[in-house]
């Protein structure tokens, strides 16, 4: 199914404030020719929550963005109105579109620090006011499903979907969270909207107000309770999840799970999908206490599902401790990223074509923080692959450079960290080149992907090509950003005519 959401709506505004005022400028500049192509890179410097790697999502999200760009009479009105910028540039922005290239790894991809990720090349203007939303996309969604992920590998093959959306910062974070959270490997989302844009599994049982609001002659809440259960299980025996923690979960919220599930036993039912969910108190305690009454009940069957304040840490805790969980339901901690909430992708210029040239000019950022230097100039991005499939660098080459894995004595790169060794050399590896044409002259150069395809490709990446080491929560190895001599070359001679 084809996403929907951003269809309903212009996002051409979506920019801060300096983009424009920068196009205005370079429009009102005779001295400037505002056809010349320049290219910016999206990358980002640290992994989130000194995590070993990060999942690249919401292109898809860029892709239609840049395809819809178009300035509206009243955008045009608006912009008139807050008095700075010439009605030239104004008239100019009446028939404005996006014409440019875009060059990308597939969403889905697993990605380091200090690597292009997307690559915008096109006339100044435009490739100036699309900064803002590209970002906002990219941080949001690569930030959850990086936290997805590692909520997904805490829980060891159990499944965990995304219960969030009301801790969500608002609906769109709760939607695109939702799309981002499956991409890193939840198994479906409780956020409705989410699964009729994005075609993503959505599930969901009861809320405590359902329990709390049948009542009793007795004025017992365990029989009232029992009614809800009834109730409840009345309408949905294939999907009979009760939430047991209304009162008290072991002397009544279990004890009364367990007459409704014997009750439909004894009727002939045979549910599909049966069990319980627990949403307080100490989990660990809470579900092999329970498993243990589930099994000697008969029902051995029934499914455990937790949920509260969930993450990778409170999830490996509890299945340390020997808990009994079949799911999780994730929420806050996962929507919000709550441990790390900001991804700190960046837009920067890396290169201008000369208009009358034709030469394109590597740029570089300079900075006394060493970690804000930037790579220059356009460039290709491998995955460099040993014998086995796995991932063992990456490598910046220049755009266009050969990269031959397959000479004589191995392929000699130099490692910017250590570059007085002349000891680095790939030998029996491949490379994989990682950025594909994702626009072309304004125009869409392949096809969208469905979320599955995307889900399955980190899944792919995880399981065979990324180091199990990389995939560790505390101190995990670093993957190398390593870069072809003549890359390396390149930057060196810009940083050392910068130093002049």
């Amino acid at each position: 199914m084809k996403q929907t959401q951003d269809k309903a709506r212009n996002l051409t505004m979506m920019m801060d404030e300096y983009e424009l005022t920068m196009a205005n400028a370079y429009f009102n500049d005779p001295t400037i020719n505002n056809n010349t192509r320049v290219s910016f890179d999206v990358f980002y410097r640290k992994n989130p929550d000194g995590g070993g790697f990060a999942i690249f999502a919401g292109l898809q999200q860029v892709k239609d963005y840049l395809l819809n760009l178009h300035f509206t009479d009243e955008d045009i009105e608006y912009l008139r109105s807050v008095g700075h910028f010439t009605e030239d540039f104004l008239a100019y922005l009446k028939d404005f579109k996006f014409t440019g290239d875009v060059d990308a790894f597939p969403e889905g991809t697993i990605m380091y620090p200090n690597e292009p990720i997307i690559t915008v090349t096109a006339p100044i203007i435009e490739a100036q006011l699309v900064e803002t939303e590209i970002l906002a996309q990219v941080n949001h969604q690569s930030l959850i499903a990086t936290k997805a992920s590692r909520i997904v590998r805490a829980a060891a093959g159990r499944a965990v979907s995304d219960f969030g959306a009301r801790r969500a910062h608002n609906n769109d974070a709760a939607i695109y969270g939702a799309r981002a959270a499956y991409i890193g490997g939840a198994s479906g989302t409780a956020t409705v909207s989410a699964g009729q844009y994005f075609n993503i599994p959505i599930g969901g049982t009861m809320a405590h107000s359902y329990v709390m609001y049948f009542t009793s002659d007795d004025n017992d809440y365990r029989t009232s309770e029992l009614a809800a259960f009834r109730s409840f299980a009345k309408s949905y025996p294939n999907n009979c999840i009760l939430l047991v923690d209304t009162y008290n979960v072991l002397k009544s919220g279990v004890p009364n799970a367990i007459k409704v599930f014997q009750e439909m036993k004894d009727a002939g039912i045979e549910s599909k999908s049966y069990g319980i969910r627990i949403d307080s108190g100490d989990l660990a305690y809470l579900t092999k206490k329970a498993r243990k009454m589930l099994d000697d009940a008969g029902f051995k069957d029934a499914k455990i599902i937790v949920s509260n304040s969930l993450d990778e840490y409170t999830i490996t805790s509890i299945l340390q401790q020997g808990g009994q969980v079949n799911s999780f339901g994730v929420g806050e901690r996962l929507i919000t990223a709550k441990s790390e909430p900001v991804f700190g992708a960046v837009y920067k210029l890396c290169a201008v074509t000369n208009a009358k040239t034709g030469e394109t000019i590597p740029k570089i950022k300079i900075s006394e923080t060493v970690e804000k230097i930037t790579n220059p100039g356009l460039k290709d991005v491998y995955r460099i692959k040993d014998e086995s499939g796995r991932a063992v660098a990456d490598l910046l080459a220049i755009k266009g450079e050969t990269v031959d894995m397959s000479v004589e004595g191995g392929y000699r790169f130099v490692d910017p960290e250590q570059p007085w060794k002349s000891t680095h050399i790939f030998e029996g590896c491949t490379a994989e080149l990682l950025q594909k044409p994702l626009i072309i002259k304004g125009e869409p150069a392949c096809e969208d992907e469905d979320m599955q395809t995307i889900r399955a490709r980190v899944q792919e990446q995880l399981s065979s090509s990324v180091w199990p080491e990389e995939q560790r929560f505390e101190n995990p190895h670093k993957h190398y950003l390593d870069m072809t001599p003549a890359y390396y070359n390149m930057k060196m001679e810009l940083l050392r005519n910068e130093d002049k």
